[in-house]
């Protein structure tokens, strides 16, 4: 019974903290990404004076800080997890895992709330170089923040830096190593392109919601074909920078890529899976359909057209050799799917863009309303990427909290009751879902709305000399 009752806590407090965790990246990517166009446009503006990147900035940029400030009232819930949930883990991890989490506080939030603060209310305050500047550290500054949290994450899929020391745990050895792990910067490159990704395909959407129905066509136009630009190169980068991460995955965690493919026994030229079934359980051992692509996998994991991709029946094996008895297989039909989740929406991403930049080199982006239709639909793609994405990697660590160093079985806190924990989940989630509702909504209104079509009153006038060049 004992057993019973800690394993559905177990289950809970991941349960928990895996929809708390794809909540909340639902607004990361789009922050950093929205930062950067803003970035753009505003720097258009002030380099062309064209009015229309000036209201563009402005409109777009109301979106950013609904995203900001609801993301960041998401995040603040995630660190409350490791305490109350997973002390365990937070006791073994902390003196490595709370070093870039603090550099991600001390640095990167501050700099990116504070200077957002000044792009907020500096339009009339701040002379326009200024001004310009505060966005860009704003971009700077979301970026970094992405890149300390993702630092903490790679340690726990590649530990480096660190030493075992007298009473069991990890301790802090080689800061320069956690920061520059190769994990960590082929993690970071993925998101920041996915994000490039998420937001381009956001502003392409409410663009050409716009101009389906005729509105503000000059300004909209050029949102549209700056977000179709930006849109094709990133799902381009981001499939190269995946194709580097498989390999780095493959080296360090055979047994994610073999669930990620479900290859269950080694194979040379292993091909890459379009669609495969097996036994409806945890790890069947086998599939009884898989159609694949001959020797692609081989190539992706390995480089190689005849490489060896070490299969899940064989790594079982091995690690039980390494790590003692246990089963070290993650659910694989949810490790699988998530994976094809994330690679046929870049497919379908990849055609929405490509489309979009011929019809902006054709010149009639503005006219194509079958597109316009197409587009709006699209601003979900990059979301089923991103949640597919973090559930194939999180879920294909396990029964790993720490790689090779911590089972997530092992790092729940002892002391917190079943009950507790199902009270804990039920109340986040209502309390995210009337989030997620006031997001949308917030968006959606906004979104609706025309770009002012002149500069507010107080900007105009002779009070505010830091406007003129």
């Amino acid at each position: 019974m004992t057993t019973i009752i800690a394993d559905t806590g177990l289950d809970l407090a991941r349960i928990q903290f895996g929809l708390l965790t794809i909540f909340h990246f639902l607004f990361v990517p789009l922050t950093i990404g929205l930062a950067w166009i803003l970035a753009f446009m505003q720097t258009a503006w002030r380099r062309t004076s064209d009015e229309d990147w000036l209201r563009l900035t402005r409109f777009f940029g109301t979106i950013l800080v609904i995203n900001f400030a609801i993301g960041v009232a998401t995040g603040l819930v995630q660190e409350f997890q490791f305490g109350m949930n997973w002390s365990t883990y937070s006791r073994f991890v902390g003196d490595v895992f709370g070093a870039p989490l603090a550099m991600e506080g001390i640095f990167a939030f501050f700099l990116e709330s504070t200077f957002l603060g000044l792009w907020i209310f500096g339009w009339n305050r701040l002379r326009p170089g200024l001004h310009l500047a505060t966005i860009w550290l704003v971009a700077i500054g979301v970026t970094l923040s992405a890149y300390f949290i993702l630092v903490a994450n790679a340690w726990m899929q590649h530990p480096v830096g660190y030493r075992i020391g007298a009473n069991g745990r990890p301790h802090l050895t080689n800061i320069a190593a956690v920061l520059l792990n190769s994990t960590a910067v082929y993690a970071f490159l993925h998101t920041l392109l996915a994000s490039f990704v998420t937001a381009s395909f956001l502003v392409l959407g409410i663009a050409c919601w716009h101009l389906r129905r005729g509105n503000d066509v000059a300004a909209f136009g050029k949102a549209a074909r700056l977000s179709s630009v930006i849109a094709l190169l990133s799902v381009v980068f981001v499939f190269l920078v995946g194709d580097s991460f498989m390999r780095e995955m493959t080296q360090r965690q055979p047994m994610k890529t073999a669930a990620a493919e479900a290859i269950f026994e080694t194979q040379q030229g292993a091909g890459l899976s379009l669609f495969a079934l097996g036994d409806p359980v945890s790890n069947p051992g086998k599939t009884n359909v898989d159609v694949t692509i001959p020797h692609v996998m081989s190539v992706l994991a390995t480089n190689s057209w005849n490489g060896t991709v070490q299969g899940i029946n064989d790594l079982q094996k091995q690690y039980e050799q390494q790590y003692g008895p246990g089963n070290y297989v993650p659910i694989v039909w949810v490790v699988y799917w998530s994976f094809r989740g994330m690679v046929y929406t870049w497919v379908a991403m990849l055609a929405v863009a490509a489309l979009a930049v011929w019809l902006t080199w054709r010149g009639v982006i503005e006219k194509s309303r079958r597109f316009h239709r197409v587009a709006v639909i699209s601003i979900l793609l990059p979301v089923v990427a991103n949640a597919s994405g973090w559930i194939m990697t999180e879920m294909g660590r396990q029964p790993w909290v720490v790689y090779g160093l911590q089972l997530t079985r092992n790092a729940v806190s002892p002391s917190v009751a079943t009950w507790t924990v199902a009270l804990g989940l039920a109340s986040y989630l209502a309390a995210y879902a009337v989030l997620m509702a006031a997001d949308g909504w917030l968006i959606w209104r906004y979104a609706r709305k025309l770009p002012d079509a002149e500069r507010p009153e107080e900007e105009q006038g002779k009070t505010l000399p830091a406007l003129s060049y």
